[in-house]
């Protein structure tokens, strides 16, 4: 299976990338919406996991353009909060189009058990 990990900050980005590599997941990373919508369309993406707030192109953006592109993809929404409560975007995201939101920090296998669970529902509907 393959996941779009679209986030702002390097180190984040890196260590998301990092984990599910080792969990055998082959994995695309953007550093923003633009990037990840973009890769998106090239890679056969079949999950994604987004930050909301970005420079460029925000999540919450890249998740309307990808439900557009892509109505079947599974997206997972992570945000800190930047000058509101993390949770306050996360609804947004989760009213646009994202099928689930996880507010940073999270562990490992919060993370983990979102994709099982997302995986889960898309095999159910085959």
């Amino acid at each position: 299976m393959k996941i779009l990990v679209i986030e702002d900050d390097e180190l984040v980005r890196q260590y998301l990338v990092e984990l599910l590599e080792r969990q055998g997941y082959d994995v695309v990373a953007a550093c923003d919406g633009q990037e990840g919508v973009e890769a998106c369309r090239d890679s056969g993406t079949h999950l994604v996991i987004t930050d909301i707030i970005m420079p460029e192109k925000d999540g919450i953006e890249a998740i309307l353009e990808l439900r557009r592109d892509n109505p079947g993809i599974k997206v997972i929404a992570i945000s800190g909060g930047g000058r509101g409560q993390p949770e306050d975007y996360l609804n947004s995201a989760r009213l646009l189009g994202a099928d689930l939101a996880l507010a940073k920090p999270f562990t490992n296998q919060d993370l983990l058990s979102a994709i099982r669970t997302l995986m889960k529902q898309e095999q159910a509907s085959d």
